[in-house]
């Protein structure tokens, strides 16, 4: 998730940069941009009711899909000017589209997907109600400035409209003489600041208007963040089963067929070359051990050993022993979390010592375990470069996706020559009271 700057949000807030009658101005002409759209979203609204009431005649099989791309497309329009003009970012709440099948099947299995998603019918109802009360709110303020300039003109044209039978009341004050012209005139004045100074704040109350409709759901976000954790989780089971596969046929398993091999060969010489037989026992032997310890690695990498006897804190401080690096583990865990969430931690913090030497170019890594609120965080920070950035790889977006599998969140503070702090949070329940400090 981005986060903007103070500056920026709060220039956006207030309407942009430059005076305050500058920015009353820019959102009159924004008022009137917004307000351009009302009529597309009226027929709009009209041409989509009128599809999905075809659809019992078939005709509206065809005209929905592309109803909903204007829809969305006129939304997406809404959303984009509210994060620019007023700093209201609204995400894009819609469902992601299943893989069509070919012919009138993927096109019933189209509508299917987008009468099904309540996104669809939030921006309906963005286009009933935007026409009406978002537009009040998007003209409001050139509304009053032209109140306003119509007071300012008042002494000039009370006398042609008394004359025309025109009404000559200029809010509470009856236009009868030149007098009351120049108070009408007077008023306008503030009127006219008064719309000026109001326009930003107007802009930014249509931009939240627009999010109470056009925004996702908090059901809607969670149903979108289950189906990426589990789509990351499930290729990364995958990815891990074809390493798992590749180790052991490649590792192993070769090593299991050349020792069964040898001792075919020594069965064959045991008797005619006992010494060439004693060599090859031999071989077999060293083999047998590297394979062994090869085994060893690979359940290591799986679920480690130290890990699953005596905890996350010692399976921690165990990768530091064995880390390049000068490593300090300060672990306080009143019992110990489920076993998933205490392998996705462990791994995340291997992860995070791995890009502290291999990227980081540190020395030294301190390592903060603890549980607080519901959550099991940790904190890796090293003295090293810094400049560590998600969108770039090195293994955070690894991180982050085997943390997100369990609705875990990672945080990254990594300026430009360091420090580099990854601070990662789990929510969990810990088991025993049984206490691990360093």
């Amino acid at each position: 998730m981005s986060v903007m700057s103070d500056e920026r949000t709060g220039g956006q807030q207030a309407g942009g940069s430059g005076p305050w009658p500058v920015r009353g101005v820019r959102a009159m002409g924004r008022g009137l941009a917004l307000a351009a759209l009302a009529p597309w979203e009226v027929l709009l609204f009209c041409l989509m009711v009128t599809a999905i009431s075809l659809l019992g005649v078939g005709l509206g099989v065809f005209l929905v899909p592309a109803l909903a791309v204007a829809l969305r497309g006129t939304t997406a329009i809404t959303r984009r000017l509210a994060g620019q003009w007023s700093g209201v970012e609204i995400e894009a709440p819609y469902r992601p589209q299943p893989a069509p099948e070919p012919g009138f099947k993927g096109l019933m299995q189209r509508n299917q997907w987008i009468l099904t998603d309540p996104a669809t019918w939030r921006d309906l109802a963005w286009t009933l109600v935007n026409p009406v009360v978002g537009l009040a709110i998007a003209v409001l303020p050139l509304a009053l400035v032209g109140w306003g300039v119509f007071g300012l003109i008042m002494p000039l044209v009370w006398e042609d409209i008394a004359d025309g039978g025109g009404n000559n009341w200029y809010a509470m004050i009856k236009v009868t003489s030149d007098g009351s012209a120049l108070m009408a005139a007077a008023l306008g004045v503030p009127i006219i600041l008064g719309g000026l100074a109001a326009g930003p704040h107007l802009i930014r109350l249509h931009a939240l208007l627009a999010k109470s409709l056009l925004a996702p759901t908090e059901m809607s976000r969670q149903v979108r963040h289950l189906t990426e954790t589990r789509t990351d989780a499930v290729n990364t089971s995958a990815a891990e089963l074809r390493r798992i596969e590749r180790d052991l046929h490649d590792g192993a398993q070769a090593r299991l067929v050349a020792m069964g091999m040898n001792l075919g060969v020594a069965e064959r010489l045991l008797a005619k070359d006992p010494e060439a037989a004693r060599a090859i026992l031999a071989d077999t032997r060293q083999a047998s051990a590297t394979a062994l310890n090869e085994l060893r690695d690979l359940v290591r990498g799986i679920h480690p050993p130290v890990l699953a006897d005596r905890g996350l804190a010692d399976a921690v401080r165990a990768l530091g022993m064995d880390s390049p690096l000068e490593v300090e583990v300060n672990a306080e865990l009143p019992g110990r979390p489920e076993a998933p969430v205490e392998s996705a931690m462990y791994f995340a913090i291997s992860e995070a010592l791995t890009n502290a030497a291999k990227h980081g170019e540190a020395q030294r890594v301190t390592v903060e375990l603890w549980y607080e609120t519901g959550r099991l965080r940790a904190q890796v920070s090293d003295d090293g470069v810094g400049g560590a950035d998600p969108s770039r790889g090195t293994g955070l977006r690894g991180m982050e996706r085997r943390l997100a599998t369990f609705d875990g969140v990672l945080a990254v503070t990594s300026p430009m020559g360091g420090p580099t702090t990854l601070t990662m949070e789990l929510p969990c329940v810990l088991s025993s009271p049984k206490t691990s400090s360093s």
